[in-house]
């Protein structure tokens, strides 16, 4: 399995949209990009530890490439937007791609700078591609969320 993190507003519905793709094995909520360990709900909220809510998954790049999950990503929100997605206001919801490789590194940089180009965005892209750093696991109540509740993606 291969890995792949994103975080692009509430993770709640990030997730739902990787968690129903053939390919992705597995999917986790959680926080990614800030200074302290073990952050919890409330602290990520109030925005002074600098996570991101991020989507961490495994995928199987037999069934599913890394490309089209960046594809994904960039049509699951807004990537012009600072620290906001919809009316989710805040540094824990900016728009970000952890790579864990050299090769994702690459394949985000070149993915972004086309849609950059595309004319798709009158503002341009402000996503983040930075490698991976330690990801810390949200509580159980925020894990497959939308599922749990009946809910689907908009």
């Amino acid at each position: 399995m291969t890995k792949a993190a994103f975080a692009a507003g509430c993770f709640w519905g990030v997730e739902e949209s990787f968690r129903l793709l053939k390919g992705v094995k597995s999917t986790a909520v959680g926080y990614m990009g800030g200074k302290t360990k073990n952050p919890s709900y409330k602290e990520v909220c109030s925005g002074e530890t600098g996570y991101a809510e991020t989507v961490l998954l495994e995928y199987n790049s037999k069934i599913i490439s890394y490309e089209k999950l960046i594809d994904v990503f960039w049509n699951i929100h807004n990537p012009t937007t600072k620290n906001r997605q919809g009316l989710d206001i805040g540094s824990q919801y900016r728009s970000i791609i952890f790579y864990f490789t050299e090769e994702q590194k690459k394949t985000a940089e070149k993915s972004k700078r086309k849609l950059n180009d595309s004319g798709k965005y009158w503002k341009p892209i402000i996503t983040e591609i930075i490698r991976a750093p330690e990801f810390y696991k949200a509580e159980d109540y925020h894990q497959k969320y939308l599922m749990k509740k009946g809910l689907k993606v908009c």
